[in-house]
């Protein structure tokens, strides 16, 4: 009930890019706006494909689902519906829904007076995302080179590729994006846990206040960012980790075609290293 106090200040129009006020409404508590009926065209569009695709594979088990793009042979142009076309209308519906949800965020962010970074942040995993389907494929040549809509068929992509480029892990960008998602998920657990522990105290003792929660991380580690500002580093470490993963993958192809142990020569080469370094 204390949110209804004072959305009603918020729920005004204006703040649109596109259509004006002819879909600037709520339904219930959902803000509808322009891109909020692009993403339901195109999310609706996309569903209704993937389905079609696996009527005509003969199952509807989601793990077995497999829209695979089209073969390397029909390069950049447009393949038949079953030989990856639908992979290719999908993807174009998927991009479609990805933007539309964040213009939507942008037009929610206008009408509440507030910084884009809530948009901005989805627009890195968005990012991520056109990197794997639409980027690299570009890069490459074919559209054959992007992954394929299903899960154990993802997996299976995910390892051969993992795989055509010898140890992956050895790719330096690869390297930073798990080093990111696992300090993202450090520094998280961190704070949620000191959240926790302060707002849920021993019966009988009173709830602690953000002095206790800075006390402790000084205490722990000598110095603690604030309240604000782990939220302020929980973003940057998480926008790293999906930039970063974006770019290990737009790098191994485009950029680098052997294996990436072979990419870390230069470090053996060095000349302060002795004659047998590398034996």
């Amino acid at each position: 009930m204390a949110l209804l106090s004072f959305e009603k200040k918020y729920r005004v129009r204006g703040g649109t890019l596109i259509g004006g006020d002819l879909f600037d409404f709520w339904v219930g508590p959902f803000y509808v706006g322009f891109f909020g009926v692009t993403t339901a065209f195109f999310a609706l569009l996309g569903t209704i494909l993937i389905l079609w695709g696996a009527a005509d594979q003969g199952t509807f088990n989601p793990w077995l689902i497999n829209i695979a793009p089209p073969d390397l042979s029909y390069g950049l142009g447009m393949a038949p519906l079953m030989e990856g076309g639908l992979w290719q209308i999908i993807t174009i519906c998927a991009t479609g829904a990805f933007l539309s949800w964040a213009l939507r965020e942008v037009e929610i962010c206008r009408k509440l007076g507030i910084g884009y970074h809530v948009p901005f942040a989805f627009g890195v995993a968005i990012f991520a995302y056109v990197t794997l389907v639409i980027f690299r494929p570009l890069l490459m040549g074919a559209w054959g080179h992007g992954f394929p809509y299903g899960i154990f068929s993802h997996l299976d992509w995910v390892s051969n590729t993992g795989y055509a480029y010898l140890h992956f892990h050895y790719n330096p960008a690869h390297m930073l994006a798990v080093t990111f998602f696992f300090t993202t998920t450090l520094a998280l657990a961190l704070h949620g846990g000191l959240i926790l522990s302060a707002a849920n105290p021993e019966k009988g003792e009173e709830m602690k206040t953000p002095d206790h929660e800075d006390t402790f991380f000084r205490d722990f580690i000598g110095y603690s960012v604030g309240t604000l500002g782990i939220h302020r580093v929980g973003l940057l470490l998480a926008l790293n980790a999906g930039f970063w993963s974006a770019i290990c993958i737009i790098i191994s192809g485009p950029v680098w075609t052997k294996g990436w142990p072979e990419w870390w020569n230069w470090w053996l080469e060095l000349p302060i290293w002795g004659a047998n370094v590398g034996m």
